[in-house]
């Protein structure tokens, strides 16, 4: 497939680099420098010059694409880049945008603007913070199989009942299957002597209920979710929209909003959540207000440093759990390392998500561990795959070490893979497998 990518920021560049493997990618950015830099350290084609202009189209090869990502910071360069390309060929289109009023004008108009798949930056990022917060001590979580499956990350602390547990020991759940340790930077496969440390991080896979349970037995000592008290700092857009999702499951959240006017807009459109007008960096109100006393407080700031200085506060004043909205995702390891619970950033999001847009084959879903590290993919089971008709234990001998099957969903019924489960052509295995071997997998299923 012949792909064009408009913008070679971070976004894209990310992009870029998931694609470049079995596709080819041309780059589109203004910088001459940025350009350079991925024509070395990827194998695509670099192309300096205006992404929504017809000549820098035609010299990216317009004619031959098959699609074209529009991916810049500005939203409305990305439109432009869309619309440009619609008019002149037929690639399928997708446009990064962070204004929610441009998805909703998109959602209720099939193909406006040209853009095929529009992804909202803001939307997407306030969607993964209150999956994380559904779940006690979670650090990531995706869904699959409609949402039949969910894949969460956790982190062990020195209290959990679990530290020093071996895999066996801690798989106590029906529906449930441990598929990786995170440990100092690299990737174990889950064994059933696999020790669990304190400071590790165990990725599972399994039904929401079952998942649920191993959150609590991880961190019984943490909310469950239900009842949480949250604080949100910052009435930005993903402020805003992280507010309205607790709301809409049931919860009361605080926010924190500096600027009178947006104070007042939020507390029209936000109606079952107490919104405080206050610099969230002032001490003497957030004694005031008990801030200490929540459960989580979530920092969407305009700016990475003073979402570290929030972070860092609430968590001295004994907040539970603090997350972050960091922008450069470049410093989510070092800001986790000096003080935040878990850093999100919008732009490894939304490149997660148009990478999950551009599968091929039977793949149909992804989320990525650790960045790089590994990915858990969904995959639509067919005749040709090595795992049709076949129990799990003979199949896996074919696949290549680093690889777990982790669930299985047929006619919408989860079903706990085990060793002599057959699996059908038409149904949906949500695999673990480390990234290196990836390419070799999805080949085989």
């Amino acid at each position: 497939m012949n792909v064009i990518i408009v913008g070679a920021g971070q976004v894209g560049s990310s992009i870029a680099a998931d694609l470049a493997d079995a596709h080819d990618v041309i780059v589109v950015d203004r910088d001459a420098d940025r350009v350079e830099d991925l024509n070395y350290s990827l194998d695509v084609l670099g192309v300096t010059g205006d992404g929504t202009t017809m000549d820098t189209l035609e010299d990216a090869g317009i004619d031959s694409a098959d699609m074209v990502i529009a991916s810049t910071d500005n939203d409305e360069t990305n439109v432009v880049v869309c619309s440009t390309a619609k008019a002149v060929s037929d690639a399928f289109t997708i446009a990064r945008v962070k204004n929610t009023e441009y998805l909703r004008t998109w959602e209720r108009s099939n193909q406006a603007f040209g853009v095929d798949f529009m992804v909202c930056t803001n939307l997407l990022a306030a969607k993964s913070i209150a999956r994380m917060l559904s779940l006690p001590a979670a650090r990531d979580v995706d869904l699959f199989a409609g949402g039949r499956v969910e894949m969460a990350e956790f982190e062990v602390s020195n209290d959990s009942p679990v530290a020093g547990q071996t895999v066996a020991e801690a798989d106590r759940f029906e529906s449930l299957t441990f598929v990786a340790v995170l440990r100092n930077g690299s990737v174990e496969i889950a064994r059933g002597e696999t020790v669990i440390d304190a400071g590790d991080r165990v990725v599972v896979i399994g039904s929401p209920e079952s998942v649920r349970r191993f959150a609590e037995s991880v961190a019984p000592e943490e909310s469950t979710g239900e009842d949480e008290e949250v604080v949100v700092v910052g009435g930005s857009e993903i402020g805003y929209h992280v507010a309205r999702l607790l709301e809409d499951r049931g919860l009361r959240p605080r926010l924190i909003e500096q600027d009178d006017e947006r104070a007042r807009e939020l507390a029209e459109r936000l109606p079952g959540t107490e919104v405080m007008k206050s610099d969230a960096t002032n001490v003497d109100f957030l004694r005031r207000e008990h801030i200490g006393e929540a459960d989580v407080v979530v920092s969407t700031l305009d700016s990475d440093e003073k979402n570290l200085l929030v972070s860092l506060l609430a968590d001295r004043m004994g907040v539970e759990r603090t997350i972050a909205i960091i922008d450069t995702a470049e410093y989510v390891n070092l800001f986790e390392t000096v003080g935040i619970d878990i850093g999100v950033s919008p732009r490894s999001v939304v490149a997660e998500e148009i990478s999950r847009f551009t599968l091929e084959g039977n793949a149909e879903n992804v989320a990525f561990i650790e960045s790089d590290k590994a990915e858990v993919l969904e995959i639509e089971v067919d005749d040709d795959s090595i795992l049709a008709g076949r129990p799990i234990r003979e199949s896996a001998q074919d696949l290549p070490n680093g690889v777990v099957i982790g669930a299985l969903v047929r006619d919408e019924t989860f079903i706990t893979p085990r060793g002599d489960t057959v699996v059908e052509a038409g149904d949906h295995v949500v695999v673990f497998a480390e990234m290196d071997i990836v390419d070799e997998v999805t080949s085989q299923l």
